[in-house]
């Protein structure tokens, strides 16, 4: 994603928070929020590997994914019935094709699976981290690059307060050394760091940065590996590299069975970890 893109979209985000607070206010959308029911807590398996599976029908990068009819609520139990952590879901609508609609959707379905739904948009505004709890959802994605230290702290703030996870996505050591601020904060929202691969000045995927960027993420938070991750091959690379999670998208909607690929990622990525605490534990015992 281009600078010129992210700015883009900020300014785009914004019109939306302006428009919607123009029918509902701050108070009211915090106040559906905190009435909502606890959305299910985020989980992961202990020196493992887990996936972030997403919902979208639109990349920038890579076009149309899947039409408007897509059932949404049957792709997200699909992912999380194959063992996803966290089900990603787009709703940022001019670019991915995203709505408010699919969250709630998404959220709805997978209650009763306890598995939380993520807002992944272009957030600047504490309200639409409300307007996420409001629709269900268990954690938000922040981007870095998007906003000044101060209005991160913000969506930290009010991420706390809901009791929502955050994704803080990066994409380069500058974004790096943000997030070990960040991470070492007092009084923050279960947080996930991210490192996402596209070049934001061509958006092409740029899969190698993730393994050169991996060593210098925070290790007291668990980290992603986001886009350029499509094969069970991809992800036991990441998680051969250090990360605990992948953030993965379009290879999940182009395929023809998810739930499938999912699996196989989870498989690969949790056997490649395991290998790589065995060495270390042989590494360290006695020659």
């Amino acid at each position: 994603m281009s600078r010129d893109f992210l700015q883009q979209m900020a300014a785009s985000s914004r019109a939306r928070v302006e428009s919607a607070r123009r029918s509902i206010s701050d108070a009211e959308m915090l106040g559906r929020a905190l009435a909502t029911h606890t959305p299910p807590a985020l989980r992961l398996h202990p020196r493992s590997f887990d996936l972030i599976a997403e919902m979208k029908l639109r990349s920038p990068a890579v076009g149309q994914l899947k039409s408007e009819g897509e059932d949404v609520e049957a792709r997200v139990t699909a992912y999380a019935r194959a063992g996803a952590a966290a089900v990603s879901v787009l709703t940022e609508p001019t670019r991915f094709d995203g709505s408010m609609d699919h969250l709630a959707a998404a959220a709805r379905a997978l209650a009763s699976t306890r598995v939380p739904a993520m807002r992944k948009d272009f957030i600047v505004d504490a309200y639409q981290v409300s307007e996420a709890r409001a629709a269900g959802a268990g954690g938000v994605l922040v981007i870095l690059r998007m906003l000044p230290r101060a209005e991160i702290d913000v969506l930290l703030d009010r991420a706390r307060e809901l009791g929502l996870f955050v994704l803080l996505e990066g994409f380069d050591e500058r974004d790096i050394e943000q997030m070990h601020e960040l991470a070492a904060g007092p009084s923050l929202p279960k947080m996930l760091v991210g490192v996402n691969c596209r070049d934001l000045t061509t958006l092409q995927v740029v899969p190698e940065r993730l393994e050169k960027l991996a060593p210098l993420l925070p290790t007291n938070v668990p980290r992603v590996a986001e886009s350029g991750v499509g094969t069970p091959e991809d992800a036991g690379r990441m998680a051969a590299a250090g990360y605990e999670l992948a953030l993965v998208g379009s290879a999940l909607m182009r395929g023809g069975d998810p739930g499938a690929l999912a699996r196989d990622m989870l498989e690969a990525g949790r056997s490649a970890r395991q290998a790589g605490l065995t060495g270390a534990r042989l590494a360290d015992g006695p020659a």
